[in-house]
């Protein structure tokens, strides 16, 4: 004879967290205007560049948005927090000229650090924190930059040093959260060191910086974007199976 199972007693499917529609179509439309907005870096046409910048973020944070599970996760929402704060530092500084746009994009990007370390920082127990021997590259690339941005930074040293800590903060943390996050943020730190050189040094000046400094922002803030998104397919497939669900 055949055992009846109750079917509120058998385990939930597992769930993927599969792209939709939307996010497709958001990933591709960021793909599209990225390749576009580094062709007009690399021929400098700077209004081409302007205006494609303004649209990298609000793609980035709307194919997060559409492909994440509903309801949004904290990890989630705060990592939207910080792409804004990201697309204010791309666009605000157009509305100022000289060291007051320089400032107005320091301070954008330094409070997007700031939600990132909030948004992963329940994440901290498995990243390379824990880890000494992996947290020291970390901590000597953070000494070097403001070392040797230090003679070029004068009054703004202080806030050099804020930034970098903030921004190495969001590197290590990064690293808990999911391995792409972990790239993307050791990707975003390389981006944002490049700008500090060309800012604060008279001896880096690679051609085409704009180039570079876009291309690496972008790589970094999408594989943060991505690795926020293998944690919360993770996290999903493991409530599903049966096991608590965990909303980081």
């Amino acid at each position: 004879m055949t055992d009846v199972v109750h079917p509120g007693l058998l385990p939930a499917p597992p769930q993927r967290l599969l792209p939709t529609a939307c996010s497709r179509a958001a990933a591709v439309a960021l793909t599209m205007i990225t390749v576009l907005h580094l062709v007009a870096q690399l021929g400098e046409a700077s209004a081409w560049a302007r205006a494609t910048q303004g649209c990298l973020m609000p793609l980035l944070g709307a194919t997060l948005w559409c492909a994440a599970p509903a309801p949004r996760s904290r990890l989630v929402r705060l990592v939207l927090v910080a792409l804004g704060l990201s697309w204010l530092g791309d666009t605000v500084p157009a509305a100022f000229t000289g060291d007051t746009a320089f400032l107005a994009m320091v301070g954008c990007f330094l409070l997007a650090q700031v939600a990132y370390v909030v948004a992963f920082w329940p994440a901290r127990g498995t990243s390379v924190a824990r880890r000494p021997v992996l947290l020291l590259p970390y901590a000597v690339a953070a000494a070097v930059l403001v070392g040797v941005c230090a003679a070029g930074a004068g009054p703004l040293l202080a806030a050099v040093v804020v930034y970098g800590v903030c921004l190495v903060a969001t590197a290590v943390l990064a690293t808990g959260v999911h391995p792409l996050a972990g790239v993307g943020g050791a990707v975003f730190l390389v981006s944002d060191a490049m700008i500090a050189l060309g800012a604060f040094t008279d001896w880096f000046a690679p051609p085409s910086p704009g180039f570079w400094v876009m291309l690496t922002y972008v790589a970094g803030q999408a594989l943060i974007v991505a690795g926020v998104l293998a944690r919360s397919s993770s996290q999903v497939s493991g409530s599903g199976t049966g096991a608590n669900p965990s909303r980081s």
